[in-house]
């Protein structure tokens, strides 16, 4: 499987793309900014997107999932829970001295246990509310887990947002993510990747 992580825009956030590479059907995790940059890569790749999966709906995870669809399709999913959210992104933008992007029109929403198929790979959601109450968690089998603003390496996502809730994020960190086998990788949506067995071990916020 063709797997590419890169940061974008200005709180650089992490936007993977990842491919069935016999089928050349891809998703886009997180396609927070430089929608060109994620254009680029899918027509050079000649990748097709089934999905625009969406961790969460903070400004820097979906603010160009609108012109990546719009150019080269796919569904934008989320959890129905952070539609709040994603229906306030201008204010989000105001916030932070920003350009408002335009608002994507959510094809689906995900629940946890759902199982998406792009080309012969699969993708297990898992809802991990704390950060926000729709907070989601991707995991592919072979590949890894996305955590989106849930774990990071050595650290766990703020919850001084709205829809925040410390107990509830560790909690989902607990039952949810370090369930998975210590090898399995992680990839958070700020900063580098780590693996489940390094946090369970060395992230002071889960001990």
């Amino acid at each position: 499987m063709f797997l590419e992580t890169f940061p974008v825009g200005p709180f650089q956030c992490n936007c993977s793309v990842l491919a069935c590479e016999e089928t050349r059907s891809a998703v886009v995790i997180d396609p927070g900014e430089d929608a060109d940059r994620i254009l680029a890569l899918l027509s050079d790749q000649n990748f097709k997107p089934v999905f625009l999966l969406h961790t969460h709906a903070h400004l820097d995870h979906v603010g160009a999932s609108d012109a990546v669809q719009k150019t080269a399709g796919g569904e934008n999913c989320l959890h129905e829970d952070d539609m709040p959210l994603c229906n306030i992104l201008g204010i989000q933008a105001e916030l932070f001295g920003l350009p408002e992007p335009t608002t994507p029109t959510i094809d689906r929403f995900l629940i946890n246990g759902d199982r998406l198929q792009f080309g012969k790979e699969t993708i297990e959601v898992l809802h991990t509310p704390g950060h926000t109450p729709g907070s989601l968690s991707f995991f592919i089998p072979g590949s890894g887990l996305w955590t989106g603003d849930t774990l990071f390496a050595g650290s766990v996502g703020r919850t001084d947002l709205w829809g925040g809730s410390h107990p509830t994020l560790i909690d989902s960190i607990h039952k949810k993510l370090l369930s998975f086998p210590g090898e399995t990788c992680v990839y958070p949506g700020h900063g580098g990747p780590t693996a489940i067995a390094v946090e369970k071990e060395r992230n002071p916020f889960l001990q």
